[in-house]
């Protein structure tokens, strides 16, 4: 749970970072993030949870 919290912590940021520097527009911020809400209703919403798990685990063995 802490993970994700933190992910989606982090990804807020990249996406308002990209927004201010315009490099991406609202509508693609947007769609992205329906894209995410219909992807974590999937059958691959677990692997995904699982590699982001591993990648954390990985970034905290310094």
């Amino acid at each position: 749970m802490i993970v994700s919290v933190s992910a989606v912590l982090l990804l807020s940021i990249v996406v308002v970072v990209l927004l201010r520097q315009r490099t991406v527009g609202i509508g693609s911020a947007l769609a992205c993030g329906a894209f995410g809400f219909c992807l974590a209703s999937t059958g691959i919403a677990p692997a995904i949870t699982d590699a982001l798990h591993a990648v954390a685990g990985l970034a905290s063995l310094h």
